[in-house]
């Protein structure tokens, strides 16, 4: 059974998945409208996965005996000035989920919640994760700079991406 407290922040955390999905679908629009489609396919698969995580958290929630209970998504960015600072604002926001993942972690713990606590380290290593995937392609970018045939390379390459659901129990 969850607490009053860990559901109310699980609940806050899946607010917080599922504007990174609605995030990501506005930088998968930025990039399609300025013709990158393979940069717009790669935003577009991590909302999916986005997605996945705000669902892993709403089914826990309910699996703990909680309550879940959906908010307003707050309104994304539209519009950057090049994919640099995309994937800048991209990497930012990684690092401020991983951010809600390791005080969710804090309070599991401190509350002595093992279920919850056992739960978000897949969380943890996943943030591990994003965080590296944004700062490969962040620098990427910056290496190939206004280099518009590198550019071209690198959409080619992000249009390769598909999301696959993880293995049940994964």
């Amino acid at each position: 059974m969850l607490s009053k407290t860990m559901e109310k922040a699980l609940n806050g955390q899946i607010n917080a998945e599922l504007y990174s999905s609605y995030m990501y679908l506005a930088m998968s629009a930025w990039f399609s409208g300025n013709g990158m489609a393979g940069f717009a396919n790669w935003m577009r698969q991590q909302a999916q996965e986005e997605m996945f995580h705000a669902i892993k958290f709403y089914d826990f929630v309910g699996g703990r005996g909680g309550q879940v209970a959906l908010a307003a998504i707050a309104k994304p960015p539209g519009a950057w000035k090049n994919a640099i600072e995309v994937f800048q604002a991209t990497l930012t926001h990684e690092q401020k989920v991983t951010g809600l993942i390791n005080n969710l972690v804090n309070q599991a713990m401190d509350e002595r919640d093992h279920a919850t606590n056992i739960f978000l380290q897949w969380f943890v290593s996943e943030q591990v994760e994003e965080e590296a995937n944004a700062t490969a392609i962040l620098d990427k970018l910056k290496l190939i700079g206004k280099e518009t045939g590198g550019l071209f390379a690198l959409d080619q390459e992000l249009a390769q991406r598909l999301f696959t659901l993880p293995a049940p129990g994964a």
